[in-house]
């Protein structure tokens, strides 16, 4: 009698999951798997976010809020004397914050007579005060606020070492037959970068051209977390701990060829301003231009330096 026929079937070893079970094994742990490296990806890349309201930090103004500015010009970092008609450069009424309107870009030319102390290597800053409409910069003016005002100070001055003069010749020269000969041996022995760079003379140089931008910024940062590099620019309140309007002076355009040198010759310079907006986003990546920029320049030779508007 024939033995009765088997469905031919896969028999799992000891030890060994069925095929299918195994199949969904494996999907399931690399669900899992996958899902406990975005998680600590999140934790270690992703931006933190912060629900309770009392640890975030907000911008102390409204964004379309009619600002008053006022630009002042001394020789001292610090300043206080609002009274003095003669500092007072620039003033500006009705200025809307974070806003993209005619009315939210101002400029102003004039020129700027030179003392002799800045003549003499002496420094040149600019007091810039913001206040809400109705209020004033002045801490001892019944009408100041302490939250409903801020300022920054940006110097019109800067130092560098005075180029040397270039002590090489021609090789094409014709004075005499033997001009390429003597320029030639002048190369050889001019000095090392090293050796001329040694003894330094710094000069100053003035900027004549000025662009003031307000930062449109509403982020609710984390206190104490704000990113760097713009940790750096956010200005506090120290009661309330929420933070003023960036200010940020704007040189990404502005090349050192532009510079003037100042000497007892320079009697008066023209100089330009800009007062407007600028987004969040493009300051970040001017933010990271200047950051890129220093780096480049760091380790480069003073000789090179003076050449790379960059630096």
């Amino acid at each position: 009698m024939a033995p009765p026929q088997v469905a031919a079937t896969q028999v799992a070893q000891p030890g060994q999951q069925p095929p299918a079970q195994q199949g969904w094994a494996g999907s399931i742990s690399g669900i899992i798997r996958m899902g406990i490296f975005w998680y600590f990806a999140m934790q270690m890349f992703g931006s933190k976010k912060v629900t309770n309201p009392d640890l975030l930090t907000n911008n102390l103004f409204s964004k379309g809020e009619n600002l008053d500015f006022w630009l002042y010009m001394s020789e001292t970092p610090v300043f206080s004397d609002f009274g003095n008609e003669n500092a007072l450069i620039w003033h500006e009424t009705n200025v809307p914050y974070a806003v993209w309107t005619p009315e939210s870009v101002r400029s102003k030319s004039f020129v700027y007579k030179l003392s002799e102390n800045v003549q003499r290597n002496g420094s040149v800053y600019a007091h810039v005060f913001f206040a809400k409409a109705g209020y004033t910069p002045d801490p001892s003016s019944p009408e100041y606020e302490r939250t409903a005002s801020f300022h920054k100070t940006h110097s019109f001055v800067v130092y560098s070492p005075k180029p040397k003069d270039d002590k090489r010749k021609s090789l094409w020269a014709k004075d005499d037959k033997d001009s390429v000969e003597k320029a030639a041996e002048q190369l050889l022995e001019l000095p090392s970068e090293e050796e001329d760079e040694a003894p330094q003379i710094w000069v100053s140089y003035f900027k004549p051209n000025m662009t003031i931008n307000l930062v449109d910024d509403f982020t609710k940062y984390p206190r104490g977390g704000a990113p760097p590099p713009i940790s750096g620019y956010l200005n506090y309140d120290n009661l309330t701990g929420d933070y003023y309007p960036t200010v940020y002076f704007n040189e990404f355009w502005f090349l050192k060829d532009k510079l003037v040198l100042l000497n007892e010759t320079v009697k008066e310079i023209p100089v330009n301003l800009e007062l407007g907006p600028i987004s969040l986003t493009r300051w970040q990546l001017y933010l990271r231009r200047d950051r890129l920029g220093r780096e480049a320049c760091r380790g480069v030779s003073t000789r090179n330096r003076l050449q790379n508007n960059n630096c």
